[in-house]
């Protein structure tokens, strides 16, 4: 088992490692444009999205609900395998318009409407909680997990 401190030391070690490799991929990038079109940088991507949330939240699921966890996985292959023509167009639209958020996005199918962009990312941040609960959870097990005498979660 490993003390309180060193597990926070090996944290900001890690994160400092992410920081590192991501100034390097951006500064790769303005050098070099091919390498961000690479397979492998989608790939490394989606493995951060799938790694806490697999073990915390889908297997969570699975165990409780049988095959309903599925749906989190069908919903992304569908669109990037029968809808890519639409993010294309979409990805196209964002970068005329200059556009870094769903909330500009969808105002600006609208007239530009701040109202509609209050509300969308109002209703964006609602939907991401649930998320970052998880996230927060998975960090207090796992710390949990590595530390001694401490209680479950």
């Amino acid at each position: 088992m490993l003390s309180g401190w060193s597990i926070i030391l090996i944290s900001f070690a890690y994160l400092g490692l992410l920081f590192a490799i991501a100034y390097y991929g951006d500064k790769s990038a303005q050098s070099n444009s091919r390498i961000a079109s690479r397979p492998i940088i989608y790939s490394l991507s989606l493995a951060v999205y799938c790694s806490s949330w697999t073990f915390y939240g889908s297997v969570g699921r699975a165990s409780t609900s049988g095959w309903e966890f599925l749906a989190t996985y069908l919903g992304p292959v569908i669109v990037f395998t029968f809808g890519w023509r639409l993010m294309e167009k979409m990805v196209l639209i964002s970068k005329q318009q200059n556009i870094t958020t769903i909330a500009d996005f969808i105002s600006s199918r609208y007239g530009k409407s701040q109202a509609l962009a209050v509300l969308v990312t109002v209703i964006a941040v609602a939907g991401t909680m649930p998320y970052i609960a998880m996230q927060l959870k998975a960090v207090a097990i796992s710390y949990n997990a590595l530390t001694p005498g401490t209680e479950d979660v």
